[in-house]
């Protein structure tokens, strides 16, 4: 009985076995990396403001990026959201997996699994204070985004 079993496992070692899931976490990464950067450059095209990449995949289980932005109207907001689904689904072809406050638009989520996008009104996003709550993430910088874009004069 054990020769039965014994022929049936393939003979790979541990550390092949290791080297090829190492190989499939890192290109899921850059995955979601760029996923996260196609979001906020179609945020900013949308004239959102204050872009914000967290990268919470040390920190949760929740996703591999947080992407966080500020539109000044509820009008905007919802352009944003749609920029981005538009964005997305042309360039990755996907679509989210939930999509929450479209009907209100003060604060709108997008999740993609890997990276989840919250679009806010800025007295929600000085309430909610995400950024605070993620402290221990890390922050990305990105080299082209609008940080004053949407803001009215």
């Amino acid at each position: 009985m054990s020769d039965y079993f014994q022929g049936n496992f393939p003979l790979q070692s541990v550390s092949e076995i290791k080297n090829a899931l190492r190989g499939l976490e890192a290109e899921t990464q850059e995955v979601s990396d760029n996923l996260a950067v196609t979001i906020a450059q179609a945020g900013a095209e949308r004239k959102a403001d204050d872009i914000l990449l967290l990268r919470v995949a040390d920190v949760s289980y929740l996703a591999d990026y947080f992407v966080i932005m500020t539109g000044y109207s509820r009008v905007q907001v919802r352009a944003i959201a749609e920029a981005i689904e538009a964005k997305v689904e042309s360039d990755w072809q996907r679509r989210p997996l939930r999509t929450e406050g479209k009907a209100d638009s003060s604060w709108v989520l997008l999740d993609y699994g890997e990276v989840i996008v919250h679009i806010m009104m800025p007295t929600e996003r000085e309430f909610y204070n995400l950024e605070a709550f993620w402290v221990h993430a890390e922050r990305i910088s990105l080299a082209n985004s609008n940080q004053s874009g949407g803001k009215p004069k």
